[in-house]
């Protein structure tokens, strides 16, 4: 995502969660002529936010938008899964995402876009299945968490977008998912760049379909 903003004329800022290893995000900052720089950020470590915003504090954001996400054992009933499992998910997919917005988001544009990565297997209404539950649930939280922050700045002109962008061949999603990088991201920035201007929360796919709560 980092690489399609910048194809498209935008400065970027990225964080990485350890600040002595050599990432992508670094590589792409050494060849954008000053357009992109790198930050450190271990967003389940809540001692580095403030000081993080302290070094951006002069900087005004037209987007602002997190992408964390950890999962478990995808085959295991929430009724057998081991409680530092159940925690490392929470903290990481729900809690420090919102922690991250709501320490960054005076850094906002007034009319900007904060955003979140969250899934469509946090959609209660199309969860026919079950399975991959720890997951699901704590995404539906990240759901909940940003539409009570956005129903606090009701007010504003700022827009505020989950995004479900599907089955990605990540680290996360693994080889068997259908869609590839290079195919999502640019759908995935168009929905947002699509959200500026357009207060209020809208839950998103990457064909910028709304997706059922």
């Amino acid at each position: 995502m980092a690489a399609e903003f910048l194809g498209r004329g935008w400065n970027v800022i990225g964080t990485v969660r350890d600040p002595t290893a050599r990432t992508l995000l670094h590589d792409l900052a050494d060849r954008s002529n000053g357009r992109v720089s790198v930050e450190h950020l271990d967003i389940n470590k809540p001692a580095q936010l403030a000081p993080l915003h302290d070094r951006l504090a002069q900087r005004e954001l037209d987007v602002l938008f997190v992408n964390a996400g950890t999962t478990n054992n995808e085959q295991t009933p929430i009724g057998a899964v081991p409680t530092a499992d159940f925690v490392e998910v929470m903290i990481t997919n729900a809690l420090s995402p919102m922690r991250v917005i709501e320490t960054l988001e005076d850094l906002v544009s007034p009319t900007g876009l904060i955003g979140a990565m969250s899934s469509g297997q946090g959609s209660i209404t199309n969860n026919t299945t079950g399975l991959r539950e720890v997951y699901r649930g704590s995404k539906a939280a990240l759901n909940m968490f940003v539409r009570s922050f956005a129903a606090r700045q009701s007010e504003t002109q700022r827009a505020f977008v989950l995004m479900a962008p599907g089955w990605i061949r990540t680290a996360l999603g693994g080889p068997d998912a259908p869609f590839t990088l290079d195919e999502t991201v640019p759908r995935v920035v168009d929905v947002l760049l699509s959200r500026l201007g357009k207060p209020g929360l809208a839950y998103l796919d990457r064909a910028g379909r709304t997706v059922p709560w």
